[in-house]
């Protein structure tokens, strides 16, 4: 069943820890999938025991989406080992009871309202790891003038990506230097706008790379698992 095993991971590639903007997979979240005929059993893991219950949880249940929207699965089991909430989000999981159902009066916000707060952020991170890229090799580049078109690379196909889970504009000739409601700073206001698009973007990666040592620390070897930072990042960690 390697074949189904395959596409089992490439389906959780899609499932994105909400705080670190990367892919469960190359995080190295994902411990173990196990296929036995349409019965698929997968255990995340994460870098502490204490990880945010709704940020665990949410993925959590989109890995479970994932997984079981994978053609052939017709039985899915999802298990968040060693965290201080496994046995209740395992249970919420099992019994499909979502995220209220399952913590009841301590889910103050809905995933949807979280979802959404973490997907504005990585659209701004997105676009500043975009531009940044761009000006190291053409540091006179007017960033307010940037359009999609002029940007090329992962960084770019990585900023669409956020901008169509925003509903943002894909055409090539649709600004670059927007907020994630679509509203376009003012020219003279562009290099602050982009100031604290940096700031987003260093703590989001910063994160990432403290949640990666976090996450081989505690299970030695888990760095075998993690996809390599893209060199942007990588310099940011230095």
């Amino acid at each position: 069943m390697t074949g189904l095993a395959d596409a089992v991971r490439t389906a959780l590639s899609a499932v994105v820890d909400p705080e670190l903007d990367e892919p469960i997979t190359d995080l190295g979240f994902v411990r173990s999938v196990a296929v036995d005929g349409s019965a698929v059993e997968v255990h995340l893991r994460l870098p502490t025991s204490f990880c945010a219950p709704n940020f665990a949880f949410l993925m959590a249940s989109d890995a479970y989406e994932a997984v079981e929207s994978v053609p052939g699965v017709e039985r899915v089991v999802i298990e968040l080992d060693d965290h201080h909430d496994s046995e209740l989000i395992n249970q919420g999981l099992a019994a499909r009871a979502g995220y209220r159902g399952t913590f009841r009066h301590e889910a103050e916000d809905s995933l949807d309202e979280l979802r959404a707060t973490f997907v504005r952020k990585g659209h701004v991170a997105a676009m500043e790891r975009a531009i940044t890229v761009l000006i190291r090799v053409a540091p006179d580049t007017d960033v307010w003038a940037l359009t999609l078109g002029d940007l090329r690379g992962p960084e770019a196909a990585a900023l669409r990506r956020r901008r169509a889970a925003l509903g943002l504009s894909l055409a090539d000739d649709a600004p670059v230097l927007v907020e994630p409601d679509g509203t376009r700073p003012a020219p003279e206001a562009a290099e602050m706008f982009l100031r604290r698009a940096r700031s987003v973007r260093i703590s989001v990666d910063g994160n990432a790379h403290f949640c990666r040592g976090l996450l081989a620390t505690r299970y030695p070897g888990a760095e075998r698992d993690q996809r390599p930072l893209l060199p942007l990042v990588e310099e940011i960690a230095r």
